[in-house]
């Protein structure tokens, strides 16, 4: 499948997990789209965002992440866009912080994922093998 990574890109940890994630999912078939590969110049945000978008179009479906006390503006947003373009989204959470009240995840961003995964300080290789299996349920049977 051609997926769109959206997440926060705004510390080393975070572009490590990223990397680390995307590398995962390429390893078990899938293309992925990870905005800071393409993001080059941080001074140029017009680009960022046509270079982003593109990404957006080009992918099949949306993964992801919503960590933090609060969902990273730029992630809503391409979630939104995708949903907006009927494309399926996983969303996930590893941060065991919950938002205010008790819902682990924001409604609009729940209520419109095609699935919700929440696996709190979640290792790399296992988070992938459970998005991989979630994307198998989005994929068209294949026949073989």
């Amino acid at each position: 499948m051609k997926i769109y990574m959206a997440g926060p890109l705004f510390s080393s940890a975070e572009l490590a997990f990223n990397a680390a994630l995307a590398s995962e999912l390429r390893g078990r078939g899938h293309e992925v789209f990870l905005p800071q590969e393409h993001e080059q110049r941080k001074d140029l945000p017009r680009a960022i965002f046509e270079s982003d978008v593109r990404g957006l179009d080009w992918a099949e479906v949306v993964v992801a992440c919503l960590d933090g006390p609060d969902p990273d503006s730029g992630t809503c947003w391409e979630l939104g866009y995708a949903y907006a373009k009927g494309k399926p989204q996983v969303v996930y959470r590893t941060d065991f912080r919950l938002f205010e009240g008790t819902d682990p995840i924001n409604l609009m961003m729940s209520e419109s994922a095609d699935h919700v995964i929440i696996m709190p300080i979640a290792d790399v290789v296992d988070l992938a093998g459970e998005i991989a299996k979630r994307l198998d349920q989005l994929a068209p049977h294949k026949q073989g």
